[in-house]
């Protein structure tokens, strides 16, 4: 299944759905979370059998309304698809799921009892993404993380068991610290593919970058043929600002850790690879010089092995602190 969510529109889309069976759709997700790319891998050998299912199923219902905002071509396109997926939603909460992701999520929602306001959140965010484009303040990239990121979660602590406001508050800092970390990788390609930008403006004007000259310098570089001189122009102003929001995401990913030992050492490992998947996107920025005009920084199967490793490690023999962090961090117990 390596064909784009939109290709299968024919078979899986609101003008025909072909039906599966419980075991079909199960089948389905579970090829879908292996063949697609992330920064950390989404169903690790770690976690326990009895849950791998419902993580995928969680997946793929994410996977699919991700791309049906980003990859129609089209934003009224896309908010005509995103409408269609919230009555999915309401097909599924009463009982009658049709997509084949739903019929799979449809059971792991009445297992583990899941509220929709976290499903509903996450439509919301990229139905937003086709609106908004470019961003005035710190603030209102830290609130569009609430739809975009935090419910992802909000989502797997439900998945293990948990549904205290003490426990969520932490993932939500973990969830917005993995959204903006992924900002700041991805800098390149939101400007090229989906004209957005999600560097704040305010941040930008401190250090004197102009976020509609940063944008066209990057297409200027990606068309090619003397391009440099645009790139040259604002790498500096663009390095200073991205090493300031970097530096405003590291806290995040401290607070969020204080999650490790509050959940169960079955589920642990797991989580503290989201958390370490993104603060190794961090590390790769800092380590190119906070430039990701030009190249994006990708985690390599060698370094997610590694992170696999140090996460046990972690368990086995705990961690006070983040190497070269700032802030004291709760031994994992």
């Amino acid at each position: 299944m390596v064909s784009s969510i939109i290709d299968q529109l024919d078979t899986f889309g609101p003008d025909r759905c072909e039906r599966l069976s419980y075991a079909q759709a199960t089948a389905y997700t579970r090829r879908l979370a292996k063949t697609h790319y992330e920064n950390f891998t989404v169903v690790s050998w770690f976690l326990p059998r009895r849950l791998r299912d419902d993580f995928r199923h969680v997946y793929a219902f994410c996977r699919w309304a991700d791309d049906l905002g980003d990859q129609a071509g089209d934003r009224a396109r896309s908010l005509e698809l995103l409408a269609w997926w919230g009555r999915e939603i309401d097909a599924c909460y009463a009982g009658e799921p049709r997509h084949p992701v739903f019929v799979a999520l449809h059971r792991t929602i009445q297992r583990h009892d899941i509220p929709r306001k976290p499903f509903d959140d996450l439509v919301n965010a990229f139905v937003q993404d086709q609106r908004v484009t470019r961003y005035q303040t710190w603030d209102q990239v830290l609130d569009y993380c609430t739809r975009s990121a935090d419910p992802v979660g909000r989502l797997v602590l439900y998945l293990c068991g948990y549904r205290d406001e003490h426990r969520q508050s932490l993932s939500d800092a973990t969830c917005t610290a993995l959204q903006l970390a992924n900002f700041w990788q991805d800098v390149r390609r939101d400007t090229l593919e989906r004209d957005r930008v999600y560097v704040p403006a305010d941040v930008a004007a401190k250090h004197g970058l102009e976020i509609e000259r940063m944008v066209e310098a990057v297409r200027r570089h990606a068309r090619g043929g003397g391009a440099g001189e645009a790139i040259e122009a604002v790498r500096g102003p663009y390095g200073d600002t991205l090493r300031e929001l970097v530096d405003r995401t590291w806290p995040l990913f401290d607070r969020g850790r204080g999650l490790w030992p509050l959940v169960g050492r079955e589920v642990r490992l797991d989580i503290q690879l989201f958390s370490l998947g993104g603060e190794s996107i961090l590390k790769l920025i800092q380590k190119q010089g906070y430039d990701t005009l030009v190249r994006r920084p990708r985690l390599g199967k060698p370094a997610k092995i590694a992170l696999m490793m140090r996460a046990v490690a972690i368990n086995l023999f705990g961690s006070g602190r983040r190497p070269g962090g700032a802030y004291p961090l709760e031994a994992a117990s």
